[in-house]
């Protein structure tokens, strides 16, 4: 049997960039180096419209399970490199077809080398025929267990068995950043995971108010922000001590309202960290009517004063779409410890669904907004999460 030489990568939506694409590849390939960094022996050879991984001799199984967590990527595939002969090529399928789980099989051809003497079918009969005069496997063109797929390029001709199904989606990176606000729960992990899907890189907030909520709370923050490193592969998290601002809302505001009136300080406090760290955008984890705070009505009466575009990509999910999504993705059962933060425990009874702005604005002229927010920032405490490195321990100011 041939031994796996490469992994081949393609590139899938990156392909329609246009006169970006340089731009978006190059990023790609940065972004797994660096999540294949612990693999040593590996080398990149990029192509117009693929990234060849040549393994020297690193494992390629253990390569292609971290592939699966880099955004950017459409698919990949484990490689053999041979000769541009149909008779070598057919011989090579056959060596490493043996081995895969199945019954059937189906040859799928790609000539890019036009020079080559046989045009695709003729390479799909030839291989076939060889497959099916050693083995029991049979054919079946539409829905096959092992694809075998055939590239001839203008250096050698490449086959691999099967394609493994990539993240999809833009580099983390390409889009600039975000600072998504991160409460520990269900939703806002998995909002930045899908975040990181479409380019973004994810910086976060995460508002503490000791001694209300513990140190298991902020070490449940962290430990979510480390499994998802496997997509980001750092991950800066700022702790904003919150506990003063929260008893002075509760002191001066009617309880209906306190949950607005901390959202609203949220917004304050992210939009100007997110000016002093240069970060385009504030994401969250809101999913329109999941919770008082989350309707329509509150969502205006919390953010229309002057505010950066705030990203709410779960918006229209269904509880069960987000609890299944964040199973797959991992940081379900990390979400759901039984920890408050500070919004689970200073919830109202009775919050209100459709407040109103004079009410709000009303309530805010008992507070030195600008004092407080600067006030609160001048003591944030930022934890840096890295995919390869432990998490140190983390705990409250």
């Amino acid at each position: 049997m041939y031994n796996i030489e490469f992994i081949v990568c393609r590139y899938g939506e990156l392909s329609t960039k246009g006169k970006n694409r340089n731009e978006f590849t190059n990023k790609l390939v940065n972004n797994i180096k660096s999540q294949l960094r612990s693999f040593e022996a590996l080398t990149y050879e990029k192509q117009y419209d693929r990234l060849f991984i040549h393994l020297n001799g690193e494992d390629g199984y253990s390569v292609a399970d971290e592939l699966k967590h880099v955004f950017g990527l459409s698919s990949f595939s484990l490689a053999i490199k041979v000769e541009k002969d149909i008779d070598v090529i057919a011989q090579a399928a056959l060596e490493n077809i043996v081995d895969e789980p199945g019954k059937t099989f189906k040859v799928i051809s790609k000539r890019n080398d036009k020079t080559f003497e046989h045009i695709s079918d003729t390479i799909n009969r030839h291989v076939a025929t060889k497959i099916l005069q050693n083995t029991d496997l049979k054919v079946d063109v539409r829905n096959p267990d092992i694809n075998v797929w055939v590239e001839i390029r203008q250096e050698a001709a490449y086959i691999m068995m099967n394609k493994i199904e990539g993240s999809k989606g833009y580099p983390v990176g390409i889009q600039g950043k975000v600072l998504m606000m991160l409460s520990g729960g269900i939703d806002s992990p998995l909002a930045s995971y899908l975040l990181m899907k479409r380019g973004v890189h994810v910086e976060m907030i995460h508002f503490a108010s000791p001694p209300y909520t513990s140190d298991e709370s902020l070490k449940k923050v962290v430990e979510l922000a480390k499994i998802l490193t496997r997509y980001q592969n750092n991950i800066r998290i700022h702790v904003v001590p919150f506990t003063d601002i929260q008893l002075e809302i509760y002191k001066k505001v009617p309880e209906s309202y306190a949950i607005t009136m901390m959202r609203r300080f949220f917004l304050r406090i992210g939009n100007e960290l997110s000016d002093r760290r240069k970060i385009l955008a504030i994401g969250n984890g809101e999913n329109l009517g999941q919770v008082a705070s989350q309707t329509l009505h509150s969502m205006n009466a919390i953010s229309d004063f002057d505010s950066i575009p705030i990203l709410s990509p779960l918006l229209t999910y269904d509880k069960i779409e987000i609890i299944d999504l964040a199973k797959r993705i991992g940081t379900y059962e990390t979400s759901i410890l039984p920890y408050d933060d500070c919004c689970t425990i200073f919830t109202p009874k009775n919050p209100v669904t459709r407040p109103k702005s004079k009410r709000i604005s009303y309530y805010e002229q008992f507070f030195n907004l600008e004092e407080m927010v600067n006030d609160v920032l001048e003591k944030v405490e930022t934890i840096d999460v890295k995919y390869h490195d432990e998490v140190e321990e983390a705990s409250f100011l």
